[in-house]
């Protein structure tokens, strides 16, 4: 639920200042209703009666992402705690609890689903576009060190034995991971081949 004040004072604009001055934002972040506009009565003396406005607190993309998390949780009948940051070009999501398992999946399939929606939820129909990363425990951090020593590994593989290796099955963000961390080997290249879901690399000799 949005958050809102209300205000008094002899104008409107000195009772917006009031409210954005408790609330420590800017105009741009709320919402701004006039409840009414006061008057300065007869000769600005008899009948003043005052301006009230009520300021809200407009939902953030974060706010709305997490919002959407603990619904879903809710529904699946999970108990976890959603850590949010937030920049101007990322949402980021940190989920925490016992036995969430569940929420990342093989090979991190449900994470990628639950992130997918997240991203939809808060961006659309909105030009403002923002980038969400939805994470369990760091897996994707931790997933994403694995797969660097993985790909590291293998590409001394194929060049001590002079043979192809093909991976198991990937997203594409993984896939990017090991990509990203041979395109600068002097011995070896990547390329990727199948379809989804069962998309795999390829990691060959130059």
């Amino acid at each position: 639920m949005a958050y809102s004040i209300e205000k008094t004072a002899k104008t409107v604009q000195e009772a917006v200042s009031l409210a954005l001055e408790e609330l420590n934002l800017n105009e741009d972040k709320v919402d701004i209703e006039v409840l009414d506009e006061g008057n300065k009565g007869i000769f600005g003396i008899i009948g003043n009666k005052m301006a009230k406005v009520r300021v809200t607190v407009r939902e953030s993309k974060g706010d709305k992402a997490k919002k959407f998390l603990y619904e879903l949780f809710e529904k699946m009948n999970v108990k976890a705690e959603v850590e949010l940051s937030e920049t101007d070009e990322a949402v980021n999501l940190n989920i925490k609890g016992n036995d969430i398992g569940i929420l990342i999946g093989r090979r991190g399939e449900t994470l990628d689903s639950i992130q997918y929606l997240s991203s939809l939820v808060i961006n659309k129909d909105n030009d403002d576009y923002k980038r969400v990363v939805v994470d369990v425990e760091n897996y994707r951090m931790k997933r994403e060190e694995t797969l660097i020593n993985l790909a590291n590994r293998l590409a001394d593989r194929v060049v001590k034995y002079r043979k192809n290796i093909t991976l198991e099955p990937m997203n594409p963000y993984e896939r990017r991971v090991i990509h990203s961390t041979l395109q600068n080997n002097n011995s070896v290249r990547t390329y990727s081949v199948g379809d989804e879901p069962n998309r795999k690399v390829v990691i060959t000799m130059k």
